[in-house]
C-alpha cells in the first residue's frame, strides 16, 4: 500500500549558543513515601473482555500447554515484547512467517504480556521515493495484535539496522537518502579521522533543506504524520505508545561507537569518538566559538582525546585532572551535548504536535552507556553526547526535555549487573547508570521504560530487572514503569526459557511485589542528590 504525502508544511528553526553561568547546586530529596502517597489521588481501571467460543477454546489450549491463565492477561501487565528484526520482508515490507507470528502472539497474550513493540523502519516504509509510504506489513501486524488482544508500541526507527548488506538484518536508510549522502558526504557524521557513519543523518543539518528540498526534521515529521493518518483507527484501543527515534539504535545520542564494535564495546574500555567533523557540525561549533570570542576553539573536537582503546588516565582530555574540566572542555562539551538536546527538542516538539489529542503515550530512548561510569570524566558518555561526569549530571537535562513534552523515558541494560561487567571492566557500572537515570525520571515525574541488552535472559537476569524496576517504581503514586523485553525469537518459546519468562511477567504485574528501594546501597557509587539548577549539576550526599 503506497500512500503519497501532501505537500511539505512550512518549518522554521534556529540554532543559538548561549553562555551559562554556574550556580550553586541545590540538593533535592524525595519526601517520605507515605507523605507522597497520601497527597495523591488514585484511579484504578480494569479491562473486561468476553471471548468468543473459538477464543475460549484457544485460551484453554494455551493454559494447558503453557501452565498460565488467560485471566492474568485480562488484568493487564507491564511487559511488552519487541518483535524480531526480520518481522517484515525487506525491501517489500510484507509480514514474514504469518502462521508462526499468529501462534507467537497468542502465546504472549496467554502469558499475560501487555503487548508488542513494533519497530517501524524509515528505510522500509519510505524506501525508494520521498513521500511514498508502504505501510502494508505494519498494518498486518497491528491487525493481528488486535485479534490477539495485544497492545502495540510503535517505534519510529529513523536509523540504519545492521552493519551492512551481508548482515541478515540489514535495513539501511532509504535509497533516496543514501543517494543524497553520496552527493554530499557531510550529511553523514564524521570523526577526527574522516570516517563516515551512515547509521543516522548528522544533526548538524537538522533544519537545512538537504533531502529533496526538505530538512531531515521535516522528513521525520511527515513520516510520523503519515503513520498517524494511516493508523488512526487503532490509536487508543490497540496502539497505545509511540517511541520516537532520535539517533542510532533509536537512542538520543551520537554514533560514537560504530555498530561493528557495539557487542565488543560492552566488555571493553572503548572511549568512543566525538562525531563533530562534518561541515555542518563544524559550522555550528565555529559560530558558537565566535559568539564566545574564542575562535581558537572552533577547529574541531578536543585535542588529546586518546585512542579508542586507551585507558582514560593516559589521555590528556579524559584523565581525572584532564582538560574535560577546563574552560575549553566545558565549552566544547556544553556545545556538543547541547546540539543533541536541541535535536531531541525539535523531534519531541513535532511528535507532540502530531499525536496531540490521541490516546497514545510518547517516549524517547536513552542509551545505557556505562563502561566508564566509575571514572571521573565518564569518557564514553561524553563522546555519545551525555555531559555526565562525576561532578555533573548529564541525564537530568534529558529527563527534563522529555518531561516538557509529556514523553516517557526508555533505557537499556536493566538486566546487567556490576558484579559481572566489572570482571571484564572495573570502570563499568550499569547499575549505577540505571539508578541515576531512574532518579532523574522520578524527579521529573515522568514514566520510565526499561529494556534488556542481551538477547536472552536467565533467571538471574530477570531478577536483576525486577530489582532495578523496584528502584524506580514505588507504588500507585509513582509514574508508571514498564519493561520492553528485547526480543521475540524461537529461544523465548523453549520450555525452560518460557517458564522463566512467564514467571517474570507475573511478578512484574504484581504491585505487591514492588517495595521502595531508593538507596544506592553498599558498594555502589555515592548517592547523587539531583540538582534542580539550570546547569544540571549534582552534589554528593
Amino acid at each position: 500500500m503506497a500512500i503519497a504525502s501532501p505537500s511539505t508544511p512550512s518549518f522554521s528553526a534556529s540554532i543559538c549558543c548561549t553562555r551559562t553561568d554556574s550556580t550553586p547546586a541545590r540538593s533535592i530529596r524525595f519526601p517520605p513515601i507515605q507523605t507522597r502517597l497520601q497527597s495523591r489521588q488514585f484511579t484504578l481501571s480494569c479491562r473486561s473482555s468476553v471471548p468468543s467460543s473459538n477464543e475460549s477454546d484457544g485460551d484453554l489450549q494455551y493454559e494447558i500447554q503453557h501452565g498460565v491463565s488467560t485471566d492474568h492477561r485480562r488484568r493487564g501487565s507491564l511487559v511488552f515484547v519487541t518483535l524480531p528484526l526480520d518481522a517484515l520482508n525487506f525491501p517489500v515490507g510484507t509480514m514474514k512467517r504469518k502462521k508462526a507470528m499468529v501462534q507467537s502472539f497468542r502465546a504472549l497474550a496467554a502469558a499475560g504480556v501487555e503487548g508488542v513493540v513494533m519497530e517501524v523502519w524509515w528505510g522500509l516504509v519510505e524506501s525508494e521515493l520521498p513521500r511514498v509510504y508502504n505501510w502494508e506489513g505494519y498494518l498486518e501486524i497491528v491487525v493481528l495484535a488486535k485479534r490477539c488482544g495485544l497492545k502495540v508500541r510503535a517505534e519510529m526507527a529513523f536509523h540504519q539496522c545492521g552493519t551492512g548488506p551481508d548482515d541478515p538484518f540489514w535495513i539501511p536508510l532509504p535509497q533516496w537518502v543514501r543517494e543524497e549522502i553520496d552527493k554530499d558526504p557531510d550529511l553523514a557524521y564524521s570523526d577526527r579521522f574522516g570516517r563516515r557513519n551512515m547509521e543516522y543523518i548528522s544533526i548538524g543539518c537538522d533544519v537545512l533543506p538537504v533531502l529533496h528540498g526538505r530538512s531531515p526534521i521535516q522528513a521525520y515529521t511527515e513520516f510520523m504524520r503519515s503513520f498517524r493518518d494511516t493508523f488512526i483507527p487503532f490509536f487508543g484501543g490497540v496502539i497505545t505508545g509511540i517511541q520516537v527515534g532520535m539517533g542510532p539504535a533509536g537512542e538520543l545520542r551520537y554514533p560514537s561507537c560504530p555498530l561493528q564494535k557495539t557487542a565488543r564495546t560492552l566488555r571493553s574500555r572503548e572511549l568512543g569518538e566525538f562525531q563533530c567533523y562534518d561541515k555542518y557540525m563544524l559550522a555550528s561549533l565555529n559560530a558558537c566559538a565566535g559568539e564566545m570570542g574564542m575562535r581558537e576553539w572552533a577547529n574541531g573536537g578536543p585535542i588529546g582525546a586518546g585512542s579508542l582503546m586507551q585507558n582514560p588516565e593516559g589521555s590528556e582530555f579524559f584523565k581525572s585532572d584532564g582538560s574535560w574540566n577546563s574552560p575549553y572542555g566545558e565549552f566544547f562539551l556544553a556545545w556538543y551535548s547541547g546540539m543533541l538536546l536541541l535535536h531531541g527538542e525539535r523531534i519531541c516538539r513535532e511528535a507532540e504536535s502530531i499525536f496531540r489529542g490521541l490516546e497514545v503515550n510518547l517516549s524517547g530512548k536513552v542509551a545505557g552507556i556505562h563502561w566508564h561510569y566509575r571514572t571521573e570524566s565518564h569518557p564514553s558518555e561524553l563522546t555519545a553526547g551525555y555531559y555526565n561526569t562525576s561532578i555533573r549530571d548529564g541525564l537530568l537535562p534529558i529527563a527534563r526535555l522529555f518531561g516538557r513534552y509529556g514523553f516517557s523515558m526508555c533505557c537499556t541494560c536493566f538486566e546487567m549487573q556490576d558484579a559481572e561487567t566489572q570482571q571484564m571492566n572495573p570502570d563499568s557500572s550499569p547499575e549505577s547508570f540505571v539508578k541515576q537515570l531512574s532518579l532523574a525520571a522520578r524527579l521529573c515525574d515522568i514514566p520510565l521504560q526499561g529494556e534488556n541488552c542481551a538477547s536472552s535472559l536467565d533467571d538471574r537476569s530477570f531478577e536483576q530487572v525486577l530489582r532495578m524496576s523496584r528502584f524506580y517504581w514505588n507504588g500507585p503514586g509513582t509514574p508508571t514503569f514498564s519493561f520492553n523485553f528485547v526480543r521475540m525469537d524461537k529461544n523465548l518459546f523453549e520450555y525452560r526459557n518460557w517458564v522463566s519468562f512467564t514467571r517474570f511477567v507475573r511478578q512484574m504485574s504484581d504491585a505487591k511485589f514492588f517495595r521502595p528501594n531508593l538507596g544506592f546501597g553498599d558498594g555502589d557509587m555515592p548517592f547523587l542528590s539531583l540538582s534542580a539548577s539550570s546547569t544540571g549539576g549534582v552534589v554528593l550526599a
